[in-house]
């Protein structure tokens, strides 16, 4: 019998189901269940893992806020803040769930009740549907990470990309129009592949309804986020850091200009690029694959 012990493990290890996917519709909607009342809100690649609802939701459900409190900040003088409580989490007909909820004042995303990122849905594999796949497409896995920190479980699920020999935390968010890079992560790309800053600042807005001063970047070579090549973006100027160092488009340049910047004030880790619809328009998924702890971008 022994010698019959171990291809028969084999054999059942490699007939192991693959684990549970969930699939989210391109529009995101899905009715949740906190507390027994149910509401409309949005599954978003690009948001938090600590589910994010309404001030309304959480009343309606019957929260009452916990010892922790949470503020997010979006550039000088602009934070939001919110507070947490513990309550019973259902999607459809699954078995309700305890699970720490944010609620805010404001909606994190106008029209929904509430926002759940992939990292706060239970199934192990998340694929966001974009559209139907095409021929020629290509499939890239990137590393997936946290924020990193004391709660760093919280925050977003992030791929990692290198510049310049270090990582920079890359977010797909296929519910705002625009590719936008904060300042910190701006300027490492413009160093890398030579870029200039051009046109008047316009509002474009983030999240909760803040909106934030945006300019454009243009890469004197593109650069690729696995099979999507970016060669303009837009940038928050003066967010976790600011733009002084990068060239600009609009102006000549001075001779006799020596821009000065502060040394060891710029922390990578707070670099961050958002990949909008306006290159998400080439994908057909977005695969968060948990246990794996990789996302997969596939797109033509």
């Amino acid at each position: 019998m022994r010698r019959f012990a171990w291809p028969l493990v084999a054999a059942l290890t490699a007939a192991a189901p693959p684990p549970q996917e969930r699939v989210i519709a391109p529009d995101g909607r899905e009715m949740v269940t906190i507390n027994g009342v149910a509401r409309r809100v949005r599954i978003d690649p690009g948001a938090p893992a600590m589910p994010l609802i309404t001030q309304d939701f959480a009343d309606a459900a019957g929260m009452r806020p916990g010892m922790f409190g949470f503020a997010m900040d979006f550039g000088p003088k602009v934070t939001v803040t919110g507070r947490t409580a513990v309550a019973h989490v259902a999607f459809g007909s699954d078995k309700p769930a305890r699970q720490r909820i944010g609620f805010t004042a404001k909606p994190f995303a106008a029209g929904f009740a509430g926002v759940f990122g992939p990292g706060s849905l239970p199934d192990p594999v998340i694929r966001f549907h974009l559209r139907d796949a095409i021929a020629g497409e290509r499939t890239t896995a990137f590393p997936m990470v946290d924020q990193g920190d004391l709660f760093g479980g919280w925050a977003e699920r992030f791929a990692v990309i290198m510049v310049e020999g270090q990582p920079m935390r890359v977010r797909f968010d296929p519910h705002h129009p625009n590719s936008v890079a904060n300042a910190g992560a701006a300027v490492r790309l413009a160093r890398a592949y030579g870029g200039t800053l051009s046109g008047t600042t316009s509002p474009t807005e983030i999240a909760f309804g803040v909106e934030r001063p945006i300019r454009t970047l243009t890469l004197k070579t593109p650069f690729t986020v696995g099979p999507l090549t970016i060669g303009t973006l837009g940038v928050r100027t003066v967010d976790q850091g600011n733009t002084d160092t990068i060239a600009d488009a609009d102006q000549q340049a001075d001779p006799n200009e020596v821009v000065v910047t502060g040394k060891g004030k710029h922390d990578i880790k707070n670099d961050r690029l958002a990949i909008g619809a306006d290159l998400l328009a080439r994908c057909s998924s977005i695969v968060f694959d948990k246990p794996a702890k990789q996302i997969r971008l596939s797109c033509r």
